[in-house]
């Protein structure tokens, strides 16, 4: 049996080595970081130093995989004349930055269609998407695009869309695609994953339509808001609406056992984090 991958969203304000150490050090054994300022444009390239002293840590520590979310900034969906060059621009710093730390996974948002349809946005999207990657070449690195709760104009709450995207850049780019699943993000979208019949539907939905196999990294966050609530506040593990029980399911679920869940929960100091990531390891166990 592969082994179980529990993490948590580390930061790189000290250095990207520092985030690994700090993962290892909460108990993760896997971590997400953001490869700079989530709500700057601009950013710098990663030190060639700093990227061996991080991968020399994660082989040593057995950290696997690094996965890098992307700013919050970044909308390729839009068409807005300013917003998009800016995104675009964006995103493809994520890709070369993405490289060069060697990270595994690359999530990214699907957008937001204000002003268009959805089917208007996603194609959008998707050449964003496109233009973004041309000519890049990024050796072991997969975009994961989010599913999202679904408020206002949000792309992505729908298996579906999340599909057509794929589908739709497999005729643009060659970038891989796959997907990450938020729980926080699935409730409120309106899956129903607190009860057991419930997690069944919505896993057997997401293996015919998206391919359990293509999602790569479970969100592992509680919510603060209710089923179909559209609302995308993160709780910590077993003090929102989903709750204990139902992570438990989810954790020791033969279809996702190998994959990595990494915490997005709110911390304001190690001890919440280490909580966290000691509740998930509590509710992971078989026995």
């Amino acid at each position: 049996m592969a082994v179980l991958r529990i993490g948590i969203h580390t930061s790189v304000s000290k250095s990207l080595e520092d985030a690994a150490l700090k993962a290892h050090e909460l108990g993760g054994n896997t971590f997400q970081i953001f490869s700079a300022s989530p709500r700057m444009w601009r950013a710098a390239k990663p030190d060639p130093a700093a990227v061996k002293r991080l991968r020399a840590v994660r082989e040593r520590l057995d950290i696997s995989p690094l996965v890098i979310h992307t700013n919050y900034l970044a909308n390729l969906a839009s068409l807005d004349p300013e917003v998009r060059p800016k995104s675009i621009a964006s995103f493809r710093g994520e890709l070369e930055r993405a490289a060069a730390i060697g990270a595994e996974y690359l999530v990214l948002h699907p957008g937001n269609h204000k002003g268009q349809s959805m089917e208007q946005g996603i194609a959008a999207f998707v050449l964003g998407l496109a233009e973004a990657a041309k000519g890049l070449a990024l050796p072991g690195v997969m975009v994961l695009l989010e599913n999202t709760v679904g408020s206002l104009n949000q792309i992505g709450s729908r298996f579906e869309e999340l599909r057509l995207i794929r589908d739709l850049a497999a005729r643009e780019t060659d970038l891989p695609l796959g997907y990450c699943l938020d729980t926080c993000h699935l409730l409120g979208a309106g899956f129903e994953i607190t009860t057991g019949a419930g997690l069944e539907r919505t896993l057997d939905m997401a293996a015919q339509t998206l391919g359990l196999d293509l999602v790569r990294v479970i969100h592992a966050n509680d919510s603060k808001g209710a089923l179909g609530s559209h609302l995308d506040r993160h709780e910590n593990i077993g003090k929102g609406k989903i709750g204990d029980e139902a992570f438990r399911r989810i954790l020791t679920h033969p279809s996702l056992r190998d994959k990595p869940f990494i915490l997005e929960t709110p911390v304001e100091d190690d001890a919440m984090a280490r909580a966290d990531i000691e509740a998930l390891k509590r509710l992971s166990a078989l026995t």
